[in-house]
């Protein structure tokens, strides 16, 4: 959830300074005045200075040009084999596609353009430090590759330990989006930085291809910790599915392309076990799993067929042959949404991980982070959860306030045994 051309795997939110290492590569003389008749060459600055040593391995080949553009890059490694990189949207820096060797030495050329054809070429060279050891921040990308998800589905990566607020900007620089056919998204943060989430304005467009990279190997995180890992992966969305679940009727609707096909009837949770109510996002699903909340105030171990999970905490829409006579009229859930056998597996077929499934009329509204809940607020307080300035086409600027938002606190470790039935 793009109306302009996109350059390769850049989120929208990132409007990033180029990695500054020590000083830079430039004109000498950015300020002398051409010769009557000349035409002045492009003014070009490059990042990492030239010669600059103890270079994290997440450094970019930043770019910064005055009468001109840059035209050509090329970064080669100490065994002149060709680095593969791509440029953010703004032009401040080329990226490397995966991270960088350490204790290896990297040249960068650069060339700018001036519109009379002039050009400036500028060189750097620059070495990665040793392997940090310093503690990682595991990183946890919810995007698998060559997948089908529904049109609500957001790009997650969660993180333990959390984020701090301060090092959130250069974390969710190195966080990278495209989308085929462009639309734009913003990222937004939970309130203890355990998780930051990825989605549009609106809804994906069916068809759509989303590219995603969580660039995080050997970022520096703070003072005390580096990133764990560089992930990437490529999937599309398919078909436009939508559950509704109203509790004053114990119906579910399901919608196709906004179209009613089939209404179900449903036992939801009993009052001492509540469904939530609010917007969530199918984020499993499983043709037999059980519950076991041994344990807990209310311990059970049941087998149950056709399961999606919705929540952190345990909310699941399965087959319940046992609440059939239940199911349109009486609450008897332990918080998952029964239905029946037929409907469940029925339900399998047509649903898809990251279709939008909306409760209304419990007792409980949705935890904050409790599942996938970029969806559970509108659009506005979405983008205050950004820890970068947001394109003033998709929204207000980040605020300075912890945004008590769609996404807040909780692990996000699946946990099947908790609640369910």
């Amino acid at each position: 959830m793009k109306l302009r051309r996109r350059l390769t795997v850049l989120a929208v939110t990132i409007a990033a300074t180029p990695l500054a290492l020590g000083g830079c590569t430039a004109d000498r003389e950015p300020d002398a005045r051409p010769a009557q008749g000349r035409v002045a060459a492009p003014e070009l600055t490059v990042t990492p200075a030239d010669r600059s040593r103890e270079v994290p391995v997440t450094a970019e080949v930043g770019t910064a040009v005055r009468n001109g553009k840059v035209t050509a890059v090329r970064i080669t490694d100490d065994k002149g084999a060709r680095v593969a990189a791509e440029p953010r949207e703004d032009g401040s820096a080329w990226v490397p596609s995966t991270a960088l060797q350490p204790r290896r030495t990297y040249t960068a050329e650069v060339t700018a353009t001036g519109d009379a054809g002039t050009t400036t070429t500028r060189k750097t060279t620059f070495t990665t430090m040793p392997k940090s050891n310093k503690p990682q921040i595991t990183s946890t990308l919810y995007f698998a590759g060559k997948r089908t998800y529904g049109t609500a589905m957001p790009v997650s990566v969660a993180f333990d330990p959390p984020i701090p607020k301060e090092a959130r900007a250069d974390v969710q620089r190195r966080l990278f989006v495209k989308t085929d056919p462009p639309q734009p998204g913003v990222w937004s943060w939970v309130s203890d930085g355990s998780q930051a989430y990825y989605r549009a304005p609106d809804f994906w467009r069916p068809g759509t291809t989303i590219s995603v990279r969580a660039g995080l190997e050997g970022l520096p995180i703070g003072k005390d910790h580096v990133g764990d890992s560089d992930r990437t992966a490529t999937s599309r969305i398919g078909r436009q599915v939508a559950l509704e679940i109203d509790n004053s009727t114990k119906q579910m609707s399901v919608l196709r392309d906004g179209k009613v096909v089939r209404r179900i009837p449903v036992s939801l949770g009993k009052p001492s076990t509540p469904t939530s109510s609010g917007k969530m996002v199918i984020m499993e699903k499983h043709q037999q799993t059980t519950f076991d909340t041994r344990g807990s105030a209310d311990p059970y171990v049941v087998d149950v067929e056709d399961a999606q999970r919705l929540t952190w905490g345990g909310e699941f829409i399965h087959g319940a042959p046992w609440s059939e006579g239940d199911q349109g009229s009486t609450n008897v859930s332990h918080g998952c949404t029964n239905v029946s056998a037929a409907a469940a597996d029925w339900l399998m077929g047509v649903t898809q991980v990251g279709d939008l499934v909306t409760v209304k009329g419990t007792e409980v509204p949705l935890g904050e982070g409790n599942g996938w809940t970029a969806w559970n607020v509108g659009w506005a307080e979405f983008v205050r959860g950004s820890a970068l300035p947001v394109p003033a086409a998709l929204g207000p600027a980040p605020s300075a306030v912890p945004h008590p938002g769609a996404v807040a606190g909780g692990s996000p470790a699946p946990a099947p045994s908790v609640r369910g039935g």
